[in-house]
């Protein structure tokens, strides 16, 4: 199908911070299929917020406050918070490593959610666990969900997607071990694994046969769990049927983002989030995937990309739900869409 491009040019970038309008702009719309028109307006900007970060990731949206976004500097080892009046400030440092001196290149928080609480889920790198935080100044801390399996530390929690069951299920990839999958030392377990952790702490090993499982999420109806995988040579967004006691099933791959990486487009399949009508919005080669599924047991239909230039972390819905917040290497970056994510 003959492809359109929407090109905007990248003017102005300066500082960490932008509280100014308009905003800089920044990629271009590639639109593989005529349903994409349904979900992107053709002349949607995409707005660069900010940057000067050295990695973005695992953005969410908190809609108390009259709403803002946080998301993390993974090495930087920062949560930060962007409204529209402030822009961008340190939210929470440390954010995922609270030791002395250095431990990793990655040592921060990467994947942030919100659970059936309100409260803010984080997959840390150095301190190897996924927490809970009550937000709004409450006292307590951080709580500490899940740390080991089996007595044994994980590597790095990549990911997190709290169900409607109170569990959360979240990824395990070596990325933030200091020497990461070469890591003999500080790696006490064997697999790269995708887990549950139940309300009451129980914790499951779902899928031990991924080589570097990354981002996560739900369909609407929580029937279907999709796991990006950021392996080169399997490239791949996997999807899992999830049964009534909350085990998955036996997995197939939704979309083989292999093409996008055979033309030398920056990324691969990492961080990703779906919108009510089913369809995955997933960081891939080029920037943003659009991928919508076309049968419940089949592959999905790539309609398009978000196209950033640069290599692309994670993305989530905010505002009344059609705005997609992108983070992407340096950058903060949103675009206005046409649908509205869970």
């Amino acid at each position: 199908m003959k492809r359109s491009m929407l090109s905007v040019l990248l003017t102005g970038l300066a500082g960490v911070a932008f509280a100014q309008t308009p905003y800089p702009t920044i990629g271009s719309i590639e639109r593989l299929d005529p349903k994409l028109d349904a979900l992107i307006a053709k002349d949607a900007p995409m707005e660069v917020l900010a940057s000067g970060f050295v990695w973005s990731e695992g953005p969410v949206w908190v809609r108390e406050e009259g709403g803002y976004l946080l998301f993390s500097d993974v090495p930087q080892n920062t949560v930060y918070k962007w409204t529209e009046k402030d822009g961008c400030v340190p939210y929470i440092k440390p954010s995922g490593y609270t030791g002395v001196g250095h431990y990793s290149d990655e040592p921060g928080s990467n994947g942030l959610a919100l659970d059936g609480k309100g409260r803010l889920i984080s997959a840390e790198h150095g301190d190897r666990r996924v927490s809970a935080l009550v937000l709004g100044g409450a006292s307590g801390g951080k709580k500490t969900l899940a740390d080991h399996y089996k007595g044994k530390r994980f590597n790095s929690p990549n990911d997190v997607a709290p169900h409607s069951n109170g569990s959360v299920y979240f990824t395990d990839p070596p990325y933030g071990l200091p020497n990461r999958e070469k890591d003999t030392k500080a790696r006490e377990l064997d697999v790269f694994g995708v887990y549950r952790v139940e309300p009451d702490g129980k914790v499951t090993l779902l899928i031990s046969d991924l080589t570097r499982p990354n981002g996560i999420a739900f369909s609407p109806d929580e029937k279907t769990m999709y796991i990006a995988q950021s392996d080169p040579e399997k490239p791949y967004i996997m999807a899992y049927p999830v049964q009534a006691d909350g085990m998955v099933g036996k997995g197939r791959i939704f979309y083989d983002a292999s093409e996008g990486i055979k033309q030398k487009l920056p990324g691969l399949p990492d961080g990703l989030k779906v919108d009510k009508a089913g369809n995955v919005w997933s960081s891939g080669p080029g920037g943003i995937l659009v991928v919508a599924p076309e049968r419940a047991d089949g592959p999905g239909k790539l309609l398009g990309r978000i196209r950033t230039g640069v290599a692309t972390a994670n993305c989530a819905f905010g505002n009344d739900g059609s705005t997609l917040y992108i983070t992407a290497d340096m950058y903060l970056i949103r675009i206005k869409t046409l649908t509205k994510g869970l």
